[in-house]
């Protein structure tokens, strides 16, 4: 199992560079600003992809926003952990107040098991 593990690690380490270099421009430049975005705050996918190719936001194709997105490593379950925090230290929310943000297209996007998982670890929802 072990030397399963091994394999993969190795085969992402080095596959990584490869599908990096396969980026174009405006691509590399999503990544960029993507990586900036999750330094700051939690993003669902959509959340992101939208962020990135909103007039609102940086204006990228849609598409090479979610080529780039979806070459980042992101752990989508901790991002929902994040957002659920980062709200419920702006202002109050029951539990089913917090899954609807969580999980509103006009919220942050996140899947609704997500949000539900992740907002049920909270103190909204205990």
């Amino acid at each position: 199992m072990n030397f399963l593990k091994v394999v993969l690690i190795a085969v992402l380490f080095f596959a990584a560079p490869t599908w990096a270099e396969s980026l174009t421009g405006p691509q590399n430049n999503a990544v960029r600003s993507a990586k900036q975005y999750l330094s700051m705050q939690g993003f669902s996918r959509s959340g992101l992809i939208q962020q990135l190719s909103s007039d609102y936001g940086d204006g990228y194709n849609r598409s090479d926003a979610t080529v780039a997105v979806d070459s980042l490593n992101v752990d989508w379950n901790k991002q929902a952990v994040r957002s659920a925090k980062q709200y419920l230290r702006m202002q109050g929310f029951s539990c089913k107040g917090l899954i609807d943000q969580l999980s509103s297209s006009y919220g942050e996007g996140y899947t609704e098991s997500q949000a539900n998982y992740r907002a049920r670890q909270t103190e909204a929802c205990q």
